[in-house]
């Protein structure tokens, strides 16, 4: 029965700023001066640094100058490798986007305006360090030196796939570039990376983990469980949250973006907690560094906000017009990772308009040419696609009888649908 005189309850329903046909409103975020918040030192108790959860930590101004105790003071060849790490991973995006619109692939995600959250976290860590990560990685594998012809062929799911057709296209796995086979079940690499690390410890190694997952993952329950264990066991583990507004057409207001900073679920677990400028590779470069030493004398997990945004689809199958304005990705207001990091070396006198021109050439032709290789070994619209036989493969030491019939069964079948 109703209690008189009582207000009828009502329930709260997220609703993005704009939609399609509004204009694009990015007036209620608070970004705070470049070089204005405090770097603590790395052994500083988690309790004590709660207002960085909420802050953004930042290191670019807008003259394209590095300000603030954040700044890495990275010397003028590194800044320069990071850019062609960021301009290679676009280019990358660029043409396997174009390869799926032509047939030659069934699906591909970009990480345009992304490309600083791994790049730099990938030369801010050691290359023997593990990788948890999500599918708008890939720079991590760019970065390390991973060959982008074997990046091309998983995608087409063709016979120099290293994978062997065993994961959808974009899901790359390298144990010798320290990347951990990517899962579609998003979340799941959370608790890979905190169990993975816990191991590291345990087996007193001296390699720490990162994970990646999204702002909408965070909402899930293998990020909480994962949490737990990061917190409890003081795993050395960086936890990445790429807060890019935007899980699939779901914005972040759906996952709790609304209520507080994502980097604000570290301070209910007892964990340090960084909200970061994604889009200024200087910062991000000094908070996964600030990081990765605080894992390294077992000072605990960090948990890492990347404040960015998802200038692309979700993918190849998502029309982002149907959900946000067109002119969202233009008016973010942190601007692009590359011209940023472009402009710091012009400021500095290290870099100009003319060797950056320079530079994009030759990037695409680079990808150009791996392109061609990769597709003289199929393409999944072409004939050289991994056999079927394949699937039997790197399963058992010794392959029973019966699976040994059905490889062969398979295979008489397929030369006989040539034929």
């Amino acid at each position: 029965m109703a209690r008189r005189n009582s207000r009828p309850l009502s329930l709260y329903i997220p609703e993005p700023n704009a939609r399609p046909g509004d204009e694009a409103d990015f007036s209620r975020f608070e970004i705070p001066p470049a070089g204005s918040v405090a770097r603590p030192d790395t052994a500083v108790a988690a309790a004590d640094i709660r207002p960085m959860a909420y802050t953004l930590v930042r290191v670019l101004d807008e003259q394209g100058q590095a300000v603030g105790p954040w700044d890495p003071k990275l010397d003028a060849d590194t800044l320069r490798r990071a850019l062609r790490a960021m301009m290679l991973t676009r280019a990358f995006d660029e043409r396997m986007y174009r390869v799926q619109r032509q047939g030659k692939t069934s699906f591909y995600m970009k990480c345009t305006g992304e490309e600083a959250v791994a790049c730099a976290a990938a030369m801010a860590i050691d290359n023997d360090d593990m990788c948890f990560p999500t599918y708008r990685q890939q720079g991590l594998l760019v970065t390390r030196g991973y060959s982008l012809v074997d990046m091309m062929c998983q995608i087409y799911s063709n016979e120099r796939d290293p994978l062997k057709g065993r994961q959808l296209p974009i899901m790359y796995s390298s144990k010798a570039a320290g990347f951990f086979s990517i899962s579609g079940n998003l979340g799941t690499q959370v608790p890979q990376a905190v169990g993975w690390a816990m191991a590291s410890a345990y087996s007193e190694d001296t390699r720490i983990a990162a994970a990646w997952t999204g702002e909408g993952a965070t909402a899930e329950g293998d990020f909480h469980y994962a949490m737990t264990f990061a917190a409890v066991y003081r795993a050395p583990v960086i936890i990445n949250v790429v807060n890019n507004q935007w899980a699939i057409s779901s914005y972040s207001g759906i996952a709790g973006g609304d209520e507080a900073t994502f980097a604000a679920r570290a301070l209910g677990y007892g964990m340090a907690g960084l909200r970061v400028d994604g889009n200024d590779f200087l910062a991000v470069y000094a908070a996964t560094q600030w990081a990765a030493e605080r894992a390294r004398t077992n000072q605990g997990a960090t948990l890492i906000e990347h404040f960015t945004y998802r200038a692309e689809g979700h993918s190849t199958s998502d029309d982002p017009a149907r959900y946000r304005p067109s002119e969202e990705a233009k008016r973010w207001p942190l601007g692009d990772p590359i011209e940023r990091l472009k402009q710091h070396l012009i400021a500095i006198g290290e870099w100009d308009e003319a060797r950056h021109a320079a530079l994009g050439k030759e990037l695409v032709e680079e990808v150009k040419a791996a392109g061609k290789e990769a597709e003289s070994y199929g393409t999944l619209s072409g004939e050289n696609i991994v056999k079927a036989d394949s699937m039997f493969d790197d399963v058992f030491k010794d392959v029973p009888w019966h699976l040994a019939e059905q490889r062969d069964q398979a295979e008489a079948e397929r030369q006989a649908w040539h034929k």
